[in-house]
């Protein structure tokens, strides 16, 4: 449920064709507070009270109800809505439909192995919920992003408050709107608005954990905010995902991956490779196979048959983009894919598309190199040695993820890269392990046991198992320091 006042309308775009969609009503700092509140009566009175079986089942039937309802083809509708509020063409849509829908489930029983009990020596392990949780989510993959942190801070026993990006509001509501009136009433609202919207989350005193992704500015800005309050933080904060290709790489392989792991979803994807450093002696052969790969990739509308690179999803975003074009065609880089002298460049980056471009020759003074891009735009340089591209792959303030092609020698290469989650010979993430950035690129974790945690408070209780003494009473560190005391 969401709580709206007559106030400000949030208005959203097709960001292919500037046609308006739909308007929800931006909440007010009123709509918030009582939000808060509503949000804190109902994790005491209700949502915490239910066993952690009750809550599971809850949240598998909230989902399962969007799986089995056929009326008017419901997941065909909600993919469409997606596609046509975040840009990308309709068979990815239908997969972050699907597998957000499949996870749910999923993700549930997961999170409930995690707050299972853990026995102690003398004693044991266990979680409680922190309260209120406020999620502030992104626009690229705005339900699956959602999705991940919603159903862990669920199970939990938390009540949450999902504020989503003003760029993708009206899928998030139609989506988690769904789950929450299949919830009991104030355990998942919805809220929209702007910064200024999260930045009161932040700031309540009531609300106990954030967990947001975004940029690192916002993220800092976060963190000052929380301070006061010392709030629990799960933050993603993006990144500039480096790649290494060594010598006795399999450049085909090293190719596709490169080319797809660059332009998916228009490149607008945290873990998009940004920066290739290929060993010198095979550069010539990998450039010419990943021009060749690139062909493959169509721009164009949601709707539009074969298409795989979708629009900008704003003017501001696709400035930017167009600014790392610019610098790095004017600190001497070659283009290998697109380029701003090419007879039909003006068709190739006119807003709201950018065409897919690769340019090789990049340099540590270039933006492309130093700043995330967030487009589909892919830097190349050669490297002498692998400790020359290592030190340049580690050169920047992300860590989220980094990728190596190559056989001898990958796994000490990768051991080296200072990046919270790096690939060998396949993309970065995965594998059974956490979402986890290192560096600037991220604050705490989510996925896996250890992640599905971060959404509880660890207690421990340590039982006495005979009568106590006044010594026994006391911690091993306590009964030492009492006794140097004497």
């Amino acid at each position: 449920m969401c709580y709206w006042s007559q106030a400000l309308v949030l208005r959203s775009y097709n960001p292919a064709t500037g046609e308006l969609l739909g308007e929800l009503i931006f909440a007010s700092a009123d709509d918030v507070s009582a939000a808060v509140q509503n949000a804190r009566t109902a994790q005491k009175s209700t949502w915490s009270k239910l066993t952690l079986g009750e809550r599971v089942d809850f949240v598998i039937q909230a989902y399962q109800s969007l799986i089995q309802n056929d009326e008017n083809d419901i997941q065909e509708r909600l993919s469409e809505r997606l596609a046509m509020e975040m840009g990308k063409d309709f068979r990815r849509a239908q997969g972050e439909m699907r597998s957000a829908l499949q996870s749910g489930p999923y993700l549930a029983k997961e999170a409930a192995q995690a707050f299972e009990p853990v026995p102690l020596r003398s004693g044991r392990q266990y979680f409680a919920p922190l309260g209120v949780v406020a999620l502030i989510t992104p626009w690229n993959y705005p339900v699956m992003m959602a999705n991940n942190l919603l159903v862990p801070a669920l199970i939990a026993g938390n009540t949450v408050i999902l504020k989503p990006s003003e760029e993708t509001p009206l899928i998030a509501q139609e989506f988690f709107g769904r789950i929450s009136q299949a919830l009991p009433q104030d355990v998942l609202q919805i809220l929209h608005g702007d910064g200024s919207v999260g930045k009161q989350l932040v700031e309540s005193p009531h609300v106990a954990m954030i967990a947001f992704t975004g940029s690192q500015a916002t993220g800092r800005d976060i963190m000052s905010r929380a301070g006061p309050t010392m709030k629990r933080l799960v933050m993603e904060l993006g990144g500039n995902d480096p790649m290494i290709v060594l010598k006795d790489a399999n450049l085909d392989q090293a190719a596709r991956f490169a080319v797809a792991g660059g332009f998916e979803n228009a490149g607008q994807m945290c873990t998009s490779i940004e920066r290739i450093y290929v060993d010198q002696s095979v550069a010539p052969e990998f450039e010419a196979k990943v021009a060749a790969f690139s062909k493959a990739y169509k721009v164009g509308p949601w709707n539009e048959t074969n298409v795989n690179v979708g629009p900008i999803i704003n003017s501001k975003q696709h400035a930017k983009i167009m600014d790392h074009i610019r610098d790095a065609s004017e600190k001497g880089g070659r283009f290998i894919v697109g380029g701003l002298t090419d007879p039909d460049s003006n068709d190739k980056y006119r807003p709201p598309y950018i065409a897919p471009t690769i340019i090789a020759d990049m340099s540590t003074e270039m933006k492309l190199e130093q700043e995330e891009t967030f487009g589909p735009v892919i830097g190349i340089s050669s490297f002498q040695t692998v400790d020359e591209a290592i030190e340049r792959a580690n050169d920047s303030d992300y860590g989220l993820g980094a990728v190596v092609f190559g056989h001898d020698g990958a796994q000490d290469v990768a051991s080296r890269l200072e990046a919270g989650m790096v690939g060998i010979n396949q993309g970065q993430g995965g594998g059974g392990g956490p979402w986890v950035g290192a560096k600037q690129s991220g604050f705490g974790y989510h996925g896996t046991k250890d992640g599905h945690r971060q959404f509880m408070q660890i207690k421990v209780d340590a039982v006495a198992y005979r009568a106590a003494t006044p010594e026994r009473c006391l911690s091993p560190r306590a009964t030492l320091s009492a006794t140097n005391s004497e």
